[in-house]
This record gives structure tokens, C-alpha cells and sequence, in this order.
């Protein structure tokens, strides 16, 4: 496509390319989806400070990271539930099945914990679940809808939407919280997560046939059937195996990370209650109140490194060079770590990794998916963002029960494997890039006729 004539431009896409390359007649569906990332991400932060809360309070850092790993038990079964789903449905259909069933159990969680039902645990594992499934749908959508042209120009733009609402939505669950309490958060959530799907069927009917990825919808042929299909799809094909890699070892390390600020925050927290001279403060109420803070902070950075960055490094280096980013951060600030394991330290690190894995880690894996085929989008992508990402989760619980229970681990013992596994992490992402590289030509073709 020629260079875009700003004089054939809507005014809001003159607006919008003020911040991305955007062509005539995409804007109304730009505008779309990045009000749906919004809406799917302001909705999880206003649950994630609850979920936090709840689970630190009821059972602390340990039984969080044994939390996390029953998600990915539970994948097992999701995953073939989600094949059975695909076959023979369009994709708005698909979207519209799982959004609303989400929506509906927050309703299901808010009549039990008002019935005086401990939801602490089985909330914290559906939440997991939920924060990785619509992630990987929205995106898959996204990939599909878009060419491989397309999404490149504007896939880092329409990722600033999920950034905005995870800085809007955790401060609104700051503020919030002791206005409606936990449960009322629920609630709202599942009112924002059901007008999201309004929003995708406008996204899909407003995208330029120039621009448009797949405009048949409904009508293909599954390759892969069967309720094992996703997992399949995975498994024999090498570039979707190290993208599985890559995220698994992402998510061990990261979920680590998290225990590793867990247990400095718990402490950090008794610390704070402690010195309350007006007794007041509760232990749960000063956790609330850091990840409250935390959250914040991350998302803030993650905005900006979202609107300023992502596109001119994607320009700069490539989605190549981009892999490499949260590698190398990963690699010197668990090294620092495992030399000064102090609260501000593991704190600004955390915030530092968070955000990059938020930004230009998330958007740049999405965009890995958009010169494969509609099954592997949605199959492959959705197995290796569910399953793979928990399996990563359940590693991770193995790692803090042994290093718990048998080596008699501390905080610098963790820093230290992050610090190893990262160092395979960068190879694997090396490996992606150059499996990219022979994917797109391909992809060119097909889009082509």
C-alpha cells in the first residue's frame, strides 16, 4: 500500500496518526479495539487487588504459588473444551461464548461470598485463568481480522488501550475498594467485561478489505480436528514450540519473581503494621495498599514505554531484536538481586520487569502470531497463552516447594535460578527471530491473493 494521503484521513485518524501509521478508513476499527483492550484490562485490575488480597491474607505466599499452579491443572481440561468451541464457529460467536461465561461466574462468586462462601482460593485460581484466556482471544481476534501488514502498523497502538486500563483500573480499585468493597468490584467487572463484546463485533464489521487478514469468517478448513487439537497444533510445528519455550520459561520466571515480592511485601507489611501508632491498619489492608501502589506503578511505565517505544523499537530492531528485551533485564536484575535482596531493590526490579513484559514482551508475542494460519491463531495460540503459560506457573510451584522444603532456599536462592533460566530464555528468543524471519514471506503470499 502507497503512503497514506492525511486529506483522505477522517479526522479521527488524523488524530491517530499522530500515534501510529495509520491508513484512510482503518480508524473506526482502531478506535474499537483499542476501546476493547481497555475494557478487557480496566476489568481484570479492578479484580487483581482483590484476588491479591484475599489469597495473601487466607494463606500467604506459599499457598499463592500452589494457587497459581492448579490453574494449570485445570487447563487440561479447558483447552479440549475450547477445541470442541472453535470447530465450526465464527469467531465472534467464539468471543462472545467465553466473555459472557466469564461475566456470569463473577456473579456466581459474588452470591457465594455474600452467603458467607471462603472464595479466597478457588477465586484467585479462576481469576488466573480468565487474565490469560481473554488476553489470548482478543489478541487471536486481533491477528485475525488484521493482515500481517496491518497489525505490524498498528497492533503496538492498540496494546496502549490494555495498558490505559490497567493503569485506570487498578487506581479505580484503590479508590473504589472501600467504597463498594471486594464483591462490588466483582460486579462492575462483570457489567464491563459484557460490553466489551459490543465492541469486537464493531471492530470486525469496520476494517478495510485492504486491511483485513481473513475476510471469510466461518468458512475454512480445520486441519487439526479433535478436542487434542490445540495441543497438537503445538506440538508439530516448530515455530509455535518456541514460542511454547519461550513463554513457559517467561512465566517461571516471572511467577518466581512474584513469589520472591510476595514474601518481601508480607514482611514489609508487618513491618508497617507494627509501627501504626493509631493501631488501625490491618495486615491485609497494607498489602492491599503496596500491590495497590505497585500495580500502578508498573502500569504507568508500561504506558509510557507502550506510546513512546514499542513502535520505534519494532522499527529500530525489529520484532527480532524486541524478543531480546526482557531477557537482558531479567538477566542483570535478578543478578542484582541475588547480591541485595532489599524491598526497594526486588520492588524496582519487579516494576521493571513487569512493565517491559507488559509493553514491548506482550505486544511483540502477539504479534508472532500474525503470519501463521487461523487455527494455529486460535488453537495454538490459545494453548500455548492458557496451558503453556500455567504449566510455567506449575514448574514455578514445584521450584518454591523444593526450594522451600529440601534445599532450604531464601529470596537470594530464587533470585539466583531466574538468574539461570534466563540466560536459556534469550537463546530460545534468538531462535524465535530467526524462525519469524522465514515465516513472514509466506505469510505476504497468502495475504496477497
Amino acid at each position: 500500500m502507497s503512503t497514506p494521503n492525511k486529506a483522505d484521513m477522517t479526522p479521527l485518524e488524523r488524530f491517530l496518526s499522530y500515534f501510529t501509521k495509520i491508513h484512510p478508513k482503518e480508524g473506526v476499527s482502531v478506535a474499537y479495539l483499542f476501546a476493547n483492550s481497555f475494557l478487557l484490562l480496566f476489568a481484570y485490575y479492578l479484580l487483581k487487588p482483590v484476588r491479591e488480597a484475599l489469597i495473601l491474607t487466607q494463606g500467604g505466599a506459599e499457598l499463592r504459588s500452589y494457587a497459581v499452579a492448579m490453574q494449570a491443572i485445570l487447563l487440561l481440561v479447558a483447552i479440549p473444551v475450547y477445541g470442541m468451541l472453535f470447530q465450526g464457529r465464527k469467531r465472534l460467536a467464539l468471543l462472545r461464548t467465553i466473555i459472557f461465561f466469564f461475566a456470569s461466574n463473577l456473579v456466581l462468586f459474588f452470591i457465594l461470598a455474600e452467603a458467607g462462601v471462603n472464595i479466597g482460593v478457588p477465586f484467585f485460581v479462576w481469576l488466573g485463568i480468565l487474565s490469560v484466556t481473554l488476553v489470548a482471544q482478543f489478541w487471536a481476534f486481533a491477528a485475525d481480522i488484521y493482515s500481517v501488514e496491518a497489525g505490524h502498523r498498528l497492533f503496538a497502538f492498540i496494546a496502549v488501550g490494555s495498558t490505559l486500563g490497567s493503569l485506570v483500573g487498578s487506581e479505580v480499585a484503590t479508590i473504589g475498594i472501600p467504597f463498594i468493597g471486594p464483591y462490588g468490584m466483582m460486579m462492575t467487572a462483570a457489567i464491563i467485561l459484557s460490553l466489551s463484546v459490543l465492541l469486537s463485533a464493531r471492530a470486525d464489521a469496520n476494517i478495510p478489505e485492504e486491511s483485513r487478514g481473513h475476510s471469510e469468517d466461518g468458512h475454512w478448513t480445520e486441519q487439526h480436528a479433535g478436542v487434542l487439537s490445540g495441543f497438537s497444533i503445538v506440538l508439530k510445528d516448530r515455530y509455535l514450540m518456541l514460542i511454547g519455550v519461550f513463554v513457559l520459561l517467561l512465566n517461571c520466571i516471572n511467577s518466581t519473581g512474584e513469589y520472591i515480592l510476595a514474601k518481601i511485601i508480607i514482611a514489609q507489611s508487618e513491618a508497617e503494621v507494627l509501627a501504626d501508632v493509631t493501631h488501625t491498619l490491618t495486615k491485609g489492608d497494607a498489602i492491599g495498599n503496596t500491590y495497590g501502589d505497585f500495580y500502578f506503578f508498573v502500569n504507568l511505565l508500561t504506558l509510557v514505554i507502550q506510546l513512546m517505544f514499542v513502535r520505534r523499537i519494532w522499527q529500530a530492531v525489529g520484532i527480532q531484536g524486541a524478543l531480546l528485551i526482557s531477557p537482558i533485564i531479567v538477566f542483570f536484575g535478578y543478578g542484582m538481586i541475588s547480591f541485595l535482596p532489599s524491598f526497594w531493590v526486588i520492588y524496582m526490579v519487579k516494576i521493571l520487569e513487569n512493565s517491559t513484559d507488559y509493553s514491548i514482551q506482550s505486544t511483540t508475542r502477539h504479534a508472532l502470531f500474525l503470519p501463521v494460519d487461523r487455527e494455529k491463531k486460535y488453537k495454538g495460540k490459545t494453548c500455548i497463552d492458557t496451558f503453556i503459560w500455567r504449566l510455567g506457573d506449575l514448574i514455578q510451584a514445584l521450584l518454591v516447594y523444593l526450594g522451600m522444603n529440601v534445599f532450604g532456599f531464601g529470596l537470594q536462592h530464587f533470585a539466583m535460578v531466574n538468574f539461570a533460566l534466563s540466560t536459556i530464555w534469550l537463546v530460545v528468543a534468538v531462535g524465535i527471530g530467526i524462525s519469524y524471519k522465514r515465516a513472514r514471506p509466506s505469510s505476504n503470499t497468502e495475504h496477497a491473493k
